[in-house]
């Protein structure tokens, strides 16, 4: 049955989400904003326009935007050669494709932060395709990221898996009707996740690939694999 396991990758499969609040905190310091940290990393995980949405006032000037975001991504990518992976996340990607998932990245980051991501997981044999905010419209939590993923691998969306470690995660996966498993590395409660939608969450890429087998993805893929049963029979 052609199925898709989709990964969320900053905070999901790297440890980066505090990179991202240093860098934004100062980015934003420098434009003259006092903004907490514990307020940037909950808003981590939405596009740049998104989150300076998200945490400044309304009537802010936004022809500021492009200038912050520029310099978050240059502050950021001062971290591009040591970038660190979570635990045990390419043996994750890699044991989902060897049993016939199909590894999508989609993430909210541009494509050149994502060629530095890749090269951290270090896990490329097993990622079928992926989707950056250069590809979409609407970012998390809209359901376009997932619903472009899906797209590109062909796959339905009860057929699916999403992991993140977001309520923004949870939140697109959810609009999407695909199936979404949050973990805990990202530094979000397992409760904000599962209000979110999450249906099951863990500590980390390493918990949930030795919990595969009774995770959401078992459930899937018996689900799927039921429903082929189902057709063949119809068909014969």
């Amino acid at each position: 049955m052609n199925r898709a396991a989709l990964f969320d990758v900053d905070g999901t499969l790297t440890d980066t989400n505090y990179l991202h609040v240093t860098a934004w905190w100062e980015a934003l310091r420098q434009a003259g904003h006092q903004v907490p940290m514990h307020a940037i990393h909950r808003a981590i995980g939405l596009p740049g326009e998104d989150l300076l949405g998200h945490l400044l006032d309304s009537d802010r000037d936004q022809a500021e935007d492009a200038r912050l975001s520029a310099a978050h991504d240059t502050l950021y990518a001062t971290s591009f050669d040591r970038l660190p992976a979570l635990a045990s996340a390419a043996d994750l990607l890699r044991t989902l494709a060897d049993a016939d998932w199909q590894v999508v990245l989609v993430t909210s980051a541009k494509d050149s932060e994502l060629d530095a991501l890749r090269r951290a997981i270090d896990a490329d044999d097993a990622i079928a395709k992926t989707s950056s905010s250069d590809d979409v419209e609407e970012g998390k939590p809209a359901p376009e990221p997932v619903q472009h993923a899906l797209q590109l691998v062909h796959v339905p969306p009860e057929r699916a898996v999403f992991v993140g470690d977001t309520v923004w995660d949870m939140k697109a996966a959810t609009r999407a009707h695909v199936t979404c498993v949050g973990l805990l590395c990202g530094g979000i409660p397992q409760a904000d996740l599962e209000d979110a939608g999450a249906a099951a969450v863990y500590r980390d890429p390493a918990d949930l690939l030795a919990n595969l087998s009774r995770s959401p993805f078992a459930a899937v893929a018996g689900a799927a694999s039921s429903a082929g049963r189902r057709r063949d029979m119809t068909d014969r």
